[in-house]
């Protein structure tokens, strides 16, 4: 496993804006994508906010007839992957297609096309349900569909691990590239809960923030002593890696490198991590171990920061686990304070993130954070955008189901 991977291109689909530019523009002014919901009205409902992409038309990407048998989240995928691929500059024709893959994450799949079908089910009956309902609905079919609409005939999966999928996806597709399997990986994550069932669910469980319906802008605040819940995002985030000799060959812009990946799993409890944030803590020296790094190179982490009681202590406390003293010297900031949490996309979305602070020297701010809460007492980059050399840099995401994905990023200077 010697090749070394970087990233060329970058595919963002997100409340905070479509297409890189976009994105990184509200990354570095620390824009609010939260608001009202507007795919249906959630008047009845506990929490009535979230990160909708509002501007998104998949005409735009896709041809009509493809897009009308693709769930939302589907659509999000093949833009956001259409978007790297754009971005990467890569001419796929001269290309081998049997050396490319594409690995996307996904949480819970179709679920606006399952509440649809399963309501003509019930109020029609089973004649008058879609014969699409199904390759619709199934997690896969990102993948799948990126894969036909670019004929990439390389590794091709859908990975599922709640809130650590997109993640776990980049990861693995770096471990595909880094081993000779493929030359080129598309990778990232995808989703789109913001729905009838899915806003309900979430809210019956508590976890999600209800006390802000007239102050969406300042509803999600990670780290900070008054969070109340996570709020729902939606979104996509699709990434180009490449082999480092391949892509300079080509002449291709490196965003950063990919070094090192961890995974594993608390095996704990079914949403809640485990106390202390133990194997948060040993997924983070995973990765690092893998990548061979010092704890001191780590300049900044794109942080798991739900803004929910839980998880913002146990990755407090695992950070501080993995880095001691270097802890307080590191920044480490939640994008999802701007986004929301985009579940099965967060970690493609952050992994973009992340390569953003590198590639521009620009740390994204945790917005919202105004009341420092006890025991979380890291430097949370609060409020506003920070100018700063970043060399080195770790995504975190964490799953339900104890799953736990960490990607370090190296800027290339070789």
């Amino acid at each position: 496993m010697k090749n070394r991977v970087v990233i060329t291109g970058l595919g963002a689909v997100t409340p905070i804006g479509i297409g890189k530019e976009k994105f990184f523009a509200g990354l570095k002014e620390g824009r609010n994508g939260i608001a009202r919901i507007e795919s249906f009205d959630p008047t009845e409902y506990a929490c009535q906010i979230a990160g909708e992409v509002r501007d998104f038309n998949p005409d735009d990407f896709i041809d009509k007839k493809d897009s009308k048998r693709m769930d939302r989240y589907t659509q999000l995928a093949v833009a956001a992957a259409k978007l790297a691929l754009a971005d990467s500059r890569l001419d796929l024709d001269a290309e081998n297609r049997d050396r490319i893959g594409i690995f996307i994450g996904n949480g819970i799949g179709g679920m606006i096309t399952l509440h649809a079908q399963y309501q003509k089910l019930f109020d029609k009956g089973p004649s008058k349900v879609s014969p699409f309902f199904i390759p619709m609905v199934i997690a896969n079919m990102a993948p799948g569909q990126i894969s036909i609409a670019l004929k990439l005939h390389g590794p091709s999966e859908c990975v599922v691990t709640a809130c650590a999928s997109g993640s776990n996806a980049v990861g693995n597709a770096f471990l595909a590239v880094k081993s000779g399997e493929a030359e080129i990986m598309f990778a990232g994550g995808t989703e789109a809960a913001v729905s009838q069932a899915g806003v309900a669910g979430f809210a019956a469980m508590k976890a999600l923030c209800s006390d802000h319906n007239d102050d969406p802008a300042h509803a999600s605040r990670p780290f900070d002593k008054n969070r109340s819940g996570f709020i729902m995002g939606e979104g996509a985030g699709v990434i180009v890696l490449e082999e480092l000799e391949h892509a300079r060959a080509r002449n291709a812009h490196i965003y950063a490198e990919v070094v090192g990946y961890g995974r594993n799993d608390d095996a704990y409890h079914i949403t809640t991590p485990a106390p202390d944030g133990e194997y948060q803590a040993k997924c983070m020296q995973l990765a690092l171990d893998s990548a061979g790094l010092k704890l001191e190179e780590v300049d900044y982490i794109n942080a798991h920061g739900t803004s929910t009681h839980y998880n913002d202590l146990g990755e407090t406390m695992a950070i501080k686990k993995v880095f001691g003293d270097h802890a307080y010297r590191l920044a480490v900031s939640s994008t999802k304070s701007m986004t929301g949490h985009m579940l099965g996309a967060a970690g493609g979305v952050e992994v973009i993130a992340t390569a953003f602070a590198i590639d521009q020297g620009i740390i994204p701010p945790t917005i919202n954070y105004e009341t420092p809460d006890e025991g979380l007492d890291l430097d949370y980059v609060p409020n506003k955008s920070r100018a700063q050399n970043v060399r080195i840099a770790m995504s975190n995401s964490f799953g339900f189901g104890g799953h736990n994905a960490c990607v370090v990023l190296k800027k290339v200077e070789d």
